[in-house]
Order: structure tokens, then sequence, then C-alpha cells
């Protein structure tokens, strides 16, 4: 859980550090590269982590992934320029991609199916914590010390999970054989790179139909052909295709694709909505996103005990059901609404949130065998992860395509920096009143579309969901 903890609190404490960091290092032209450099490596790294886990062990690849994470934790702290940063942060992502997947594994090697259910709840409660805590913790840390020590507050942390896992973890032993496939994780590197990469900034660093576009999605699709040739042939695969081939895997690890969707598209421009458009402070667009966190543990927390009782198909129904609501509340959301509005909706999807996450990562847990337990974890994982990645890029789009849509139709003398004067009192403040009705309109009308293009997803996932076997046979140990 500590481990847990370092690893989910890092994303929710720098965010809040960020106009600190711009201030001091300048480049904020370079500014998402800050998230994209972090989201990048840790994405591209989990699944090869997790065959690592299987093939060595738990203990040995996450005291690796660790320390790799806090060295470029160190380092980030020590960052003089933006483009330093950017790479400490690459580097602090190399490692965070072995923290997640490898404690969660370690938790369904050390509980039976029925216990792992229940302690689901105990590990959800972390990502609350983290989403709470982390701003105020970043906060603080910015008004009475310094950036630096945001990155820095992880370190100690990070050592005392290492010396409990040290202490306390007792492995079997493993054969002293293992094959390392080599290419195989050398093309998935690449071709996943090369996917973010694109995901990430076109439409920001190059145009999506561009020349530099077609080839990294053209270098991208080859090579994770490629990967999937080598995986086929190799004796120890970097990801065993076999384990997909199970339904229940398969549409659990699809769901949680478009789950990191929609959690994206919320997590990101709620806040944006509850400023610009209801005019609340910050504090109070925290306190609607927050309200997320708070469903999520409870959720998980009752997941593992329904779980046990009425199988993983009930449970995952019951939260795509959640999903759909939620997103739904925030399509009907509008300006008058409030934030008690925003809150309940964040609410419900994280109910929604809680209910599938936990019952997939049990069953599929349940569903492997310990040998393949990581990569099966890791597969999860990864999809979410994902999940994030496309929800940026599409709603990234999907927002400026309709703020600019709207700004031609009405033939305003405004531009999309504009949309930066509505987050802040002050700032709306030195607006004309007819600029700032054209601004919000826009604003409301735009994220209108993203709301509306989240709740197709939480169709989307419901709709897989139906997909799932039913039964609690599910749950049983493969061990």
């Amino acid at each position: 859980m500590l481990a847990m903890f370092v690893g989910a609190v890092e994303a929710t404490i720098v965010t809040t550090a960020m106009p600190a960091i711009a201030s001091d290092l300048g480049g904020f032209s370079r500014y998402s590269w800050i998230f994209s450099a972090y989201l990048l490596t840790s994405t591209v790294t989990v699944l090869i982590y997790g065959k690592l886990a299987d093939l060595f062990g738990r203990k040995p690849i996450l005291f690796i992934g660790l320390t790799i994470f806090l060295i470029g934790s160190i380092l980030c702290g020590f960052a003089i320029s933006m483009e330093q940063l950017i790479v400490f942060r690459l580097i602090q992502g190399l490692g965070a991609g072995a923290v997640m997947p490898i404690a969660t594994t370690i938790v369904g090697d050390i509980y039976t199916t029925e216990e792992r259910a229940k302690i689901q709840g105990y590990l959800a409660s972390v990502w609350g914590i983290s989403a709470v805590s982390g701003p105020v913790i970043g906060g603080l840390i910015v008004q009475y010390v310094n950036w630096k020590f945001v990155f820095w507050v992880n370190v100690p942390l990070g050592i005392l999970a290492i010396l409990g896992i040290l202490l306390f973890l007792h492995e079997p032993k493993r054969q002293n054989k293992v094959s390392i496939d080599y290419k195989g994780a050398a093309l998935l590197t690449l071709s996943l790179s090369a996917i973010l990469f694109w995901l990430s900034e076109s439409g920001q660093s190059f145009n999506r139909i561009s020349l530099i576009s077609m080839l990294l999605i053209v270098a991208g699709l080859v090579l994770f052909m490629l990967f999937i040739k080598i995986e086929r042939q190799a004796k120890d695969p970097m990801m065993p295709f076999v384990i997909w081939k199970n339904p229940v895997i398969l549409y659990a690890n699809l769901v949680s694709l478009t789950t990191g969707v929609i959690l994206i598209g919320i997590s990101s421009y709620l806040p944006t909505f509850v400023t610009g458009v209801m005019e609340q402070p910050a504090i109070i667009a925290g306190f609607t996103l927050t309200a997320m966190s708070i469903g999520w543990p409870i959720a998980s927390s009752v997941a593992g005990h329904l779980l046990i009782r009425y199988g993983t198909f009930v449970v995952s129904f019951i939260g795509g059901l959640s999903l759909v609501l939620g997103t739904m509340l925030f399509v009907w959301m509008n300006a008058s609404s409030g934030p008690w509005w925003a809150a309940m909706a964040s609410f419900f999807v994280g109910i929604g949130m809680g209910l599938t996450s936990t019952s997939f990562i049990v069953t599929i847990q349940g569903a492997v065998s310990r040998e393949r337990r990581g990569s099966a974890t890791a597969a999860n994982m990864f999809m979410r992860n994902f999940g994030n990645t496309i929800g940026a890029a599409l709603f990234g789009a999907v927002l400026n395509g309709s703020l600019m849509a709207h700004f031609n139709k009405e033939q305003a003398d405004v531009s999309l920096e504009d949309i930066n004067l509505l987050l802040t009192e002050e700032n709306r403040g030195i607006l004309l009143q007819e600029q700032l009705f054209v601004l919000q309109d826009a604003l409301d009308n735009s994220l209108q579309w993203v709301y509306i293009t989240v709740a197709a997803f939480a169709v989307i996932s419901l709709l897989l969901i139906l997909r799932i076997p039913r039964g609690k046979g599910l749950l049983h140990d493969n061990d």
C-alpha cells in the first residue's frame, strides 16, 4: 500500500506544483510534456515489468522499479531547466511502470480469492487518500517550502516501502533457467512509444494530418504487427496472448481501456467547467473532483463482498450502470446546475470505477496461474493507462475543435488563449460583459460535446460488460 501510494500521489502532487515550476524554470510551451514524458515511459514499461516479475519474482523487479523511480524523483528536484525536468520525468516514469502492477500482483499472490476481494477496498483507499492529500501536500510544499520538495517527499516513503517488502515478503524459489524475450520487449517498447507519442503530441507539436503524423502511425502499427509475429514464435513471450483468449480477461481489459478514457475526460475538464462556466473558486472545483475519489474506495470495499456473493458479471454490470448514470448527469449539467450537481455526477462515476476495477483485478488474478499473474495484472493496468492517453488526445481535439467552430460561428474577436481568462475571478473581472458571455457560452457548449463523448464511452463500457460470462465460478483460483 505504501509503494502504491508513492506511485498514486505522484500525479496529483505534481499537478498542484506545476504553475510554480513553470514560473521558476520557464519553458511554458513544454508544460504538457512534464505529464506526457512520465505517462509515456510508465505506460510503455508496465507490460515489460509485469512479465519480468513473472520470470524473476516480484521482489527484485519491484526494487529495481522503485529505485529508478526514486532516482528520477531526486533528479527532478535538481532540474534547472524545463528540458532537464522532462528528461528526469522520463526516468521517473521508467521506474513507475513497475510500482502499480507489481504491488497489485503481490496482493494477488499473498491472499486467496475470497481474501483478495475484501482487501481490494484497502488498496482502493490508497487512490482516494492520494487524490485528496496530493493537491493539499503539493500546495503546502509550494507555499511554505519549495517546489523541489514535491519530488523529494516521495524518497523516504519509497525507501520505507522497499525495506518493508525486503523484510516481510517471502517468495517461493524460482527456476534458474529463464528465457527472456528481448526482441519482443524491444518491439513492444518502440511500437508503443511511437503510438503514445503521436497520441500525446499530434495537434500540439505537429498537425494531426502531416508527414510526421503519418510516419509515427505507420511505424507504430508496423512495429506492433512485428511484435505480434515474434510473440507467436517466442518460447516464453513478453505478452502471452493465450491469456487474452479467456473472455473474462478480454472484455475486462477492453472495459479498462474505455474507463481509462472516461477517467481522463472527467478529471481533466471538470475543474475547467466548474471554474470557467459556473464561476466557482478552484477549491470548489477540487471538491467536485474529490467526490469521485470518495465514491471509488467505498465502491471497492462493497465490491469485495458482492463479488463472492454474486460474481463478476453482476458487480461489473452495476458498475457499468453507475458509469452511464454519472456521465449522463454530466451531459445534463449546465451553468446553473451548481457544484453539488457536478459532485454528484463525479461520485457516481467513482462508484462505477470502484466496482468495475475491483471486480476485474480480482477475477483476472483468479483466472490465471501464479506464473502468469504479473503479466495478466500488468495488461489490465496498461489498458487503463492507454485509455488515459487516448482520452487526453481525443478530448483535447474535441474541445479545441468545438471552441474554434463556436468562435467562427459567432464571428467573435476572441481566441483559444482567452479561455484562460475565465478560470479566475480576477481575470474574469477585466473582460467586457460581451466577451465574457461569448467565452462562457463557447466553453459551456464545447465541454458539453466532451461530456457527450465521455457518456458514449460509458455506454460502450456497459455493452462490453454484457459480453462477460455470467456466474460465480469465475472467481476460483488457478494456483
